[in-house]
């Protein structure tokens, strides 16, 4: 099982497309059944995971294929969010980087578009 995690710390929707479509593309590629895929969004890029963000469907349908959408709770608290703010697929870690740094000690492969 090949296992990749996504980085989105970027205020861009563009970027928070290109993390979609990298999951997307990989999902396609090598089949639901041999990866297993996690978007961790921190910092600027937790606005992606947000209900009200213009990825919203993106997202839910991103979840609905499998795919893991994270969001770090250290930025939550900063940014004054909680989880009745963001998207309903979203799964949350308490650090975004400690995510990030946890998953690569895994042997993950890592991306950030």
């Amino acid at each position: 099982m090949q296992k990749l995690v996504i980085q989105v710390s970027d205020a861009e929707p563009a970027k928070w497309n290109l993390a979609l479509n990298n999951a997307r593309n990989v999902l396609e590629e090598l089949g639901a059944k041999n990866v297993e895929i996690e978007i961790v969004a921190y910092g600027p890029g937790l606005g992606m995971l947000k209900k009200d963000a213009i990825t919203s469907g993106r997202v839910d349908e991103a979840s609905l294929a499998g795919i893991a959408v994270v969001a770090c709770e250290n930025t939550m608290r900063n940014q004054k969010l909680t989880k009745a703010d963001m998207n309903a697929a979203a799964s949350y870690a308490s650090s975004g980087v400690v995510q990030l740094m946890t998953r690569q000690s895994q042997g993950w492969s890592y991306v950030r578009p």
